[in-house]
Order: structure tokens, then sequence, then C-alpha cells
């Protein structure tokens, strides 16, 4: 048996402070000795405002093409039985064993105009590496997990007789997922999202191939904190984590207000 409320909760503090909130402080003492002036100009400066508005537009495009697509997955697992069903369930938590480095490597090889699928794409006008989409795609790979495994239990509780029975009443497949599935399944489809949207923000090992890493256009924030870490300007990498650290802060903080709206209309 888990000990007592007041026991577990104080550990449950404990564990936090020391695992999470001593290292962010010890970010913001290290950000601190820059002063306000010299701070502002480092966060906020035209080269990381461009990294930013990359790694967090790019982060939100992918999370929302896997919530899309990670639905869809989610779906065939848990509604249909086939065979190889056990090898597709593994393939899709593929990209949390894969080192991410690996799979920038992969990437990369592929979406280069002399790679597998860069080459049928070149004569289109069509260019994927060291852009903005290339970066897209590789978090939309190590998304794509997050938004599946949120999803899949809630289907799988939600069962058929849910859809049987709104057919039974006479409601379209459309209205049936609209009106029925859709609000059950949608603060878990948004938790995917935002673990998604996450984890593709501070995305670094996949990204840093297929990117191109060119400072203003193809600079990921987590790449430009490096850059500031190998020239020893650790001041300088603390106030551009700060600022997005407070900035993803600020965005998951607003998903998981809208997930708990969202529960409490739905009655979950």
């Amino acid at each position: 048996m888990l000990p007592g409320f007041g026991l577990s909760f104080g550990f449950t503090l404990a564990w936090l402070t020391l695992i999470v909130l001593i290292p962010l402080a010890t970010i913001f003492l290290k950000a601190a000795g820059l002063g306000w002036s010299e701070f502002l100009a480092v966060g906020f400066s035209r080269r990381a405002m461009a990294a930013y508005q990359l790694s967090f537009g790019t982060a939100a495009v992918a999370g929302l093409v896997n919530a899309v697509f990670g639905l869809i997955v989610a779906w065939v697992l848990v509604r249909y039985d086939f065979t190889g069903k056990q090898v597709v369930s593994a393939l899709v938590d593929l990209p949390f064993a894969l080192p991410t480095a690996v799979a920038g490597i992969a990437l990369t090889a592929l979406y280069t105009p002399t790679g597998w699928i860069g080459q049928f794409l070149e004569p289109l006008g069509i260019k994927v590496a060291f852009t903005w989409i290339g970066i897209t795609i590789a978090l939309v790979f190590i998304g794509l997990p997050f938004v599946v495994r949120s999803v899949e239990p809630v289907l799988a509780d939600l069962g058929r007789e849910v859809e049987e029975a709104a057919a039974t009443l006479g409601a379209t497949r459309w209205q049936t997922f609209t009106r029925v599935i859709f609000p059950a399944i949608g603060p878990a489809l948004l938790t995917g999202f935002a673990l998604a949207f996450a984890r593709g923000v501070g995305e670094y090992g996949s990204v840093i191939f297929i990117s191109g890493n060119m400072p203003g256009r193809t600079e990921i924030a987590p790449l430009l904190i490096v850059t500031q870490l190998e020239q020893y300007a650790y001041a300088g990498a603390t106030a551009i984590a700060v600022v997005m650290m407070l900035a993803s802060f600020a965005v998951l903080l607003l998903i998981n207000l809208v997930q708990a709206a969202s529960r409490r209309r739905t009655g979950a």
C-alpha cells in the first residue's frame, strides 16, 4: 500500500524540487548574471527570434499533423484486427528507441536532392532538406508515438457499443464521430498534441542534420543554445533557454487549461 496523502505529497514535492525545480532555478540564476538589458539583447536578438519562430512554428505544425494521422493510426490499431498488427504497433514506438541523430541522418539521406525521395521532389521544385519542411518532417517522426499512445487507450475504453448505439438512433458515421467519439477522445488527443509539441520544441538530434543550420533561416533554438555553449557564453545560452522555457510553459499551461475545460464540459 502507498503511504497516506501527507507523506506521499511531501515526497512528491521533495522529488520535484530535486529533479525539476533546482535545475530550473540554476538556469534562471545563471541568466540573471547578465543583467536585464543584456538579457534582452541576447534573448531577444534578431537571430534568437528567428530561431524561436522556427522551433515553435515547426513544432506546432508537426503536432497538428501528428494529431490527424496519429488519430487514424490509433483508430486502426484499436478497431481492426489484421495480420502484422503487433509489428505495426512496434513500429509506432520505434522513434522512442531509435537515437534521434540516426533518424536525422536517415531523413537527410532520403530528402536531399539526390536522395531516394528528394530526387523525385527536386524536379517539381520542392526542396525538403535544409528547409523548414525537412525540420517539420523530422518532428513528425519523433512526435507520432505521443499522439497514438495518448489516444489509443481512450478509444479502447470507448468500445464499439457507443458507435452501434448512435447508428441505431439514425446517426451517420460523420455524426457519430463528431458528436460522440471526438468529444470523448478530444482531451486525450490534446494531450498527445501537447506532448508532441513539447518534444518538438526541444528536439535537437533529429533536426540538426536535415535543417542545414543556417542562422536566421534554418537554425533551431536548441542549436543556438549549443552554439552559445561552444563559445563559452554560458549566460547567453541560459538567457535563450529561459525565454524558451517561459514560452513553452505558457503554451503548455494554456493547453492544460483548455483540456481541463473540455473535461468539465464532457463530464469526464
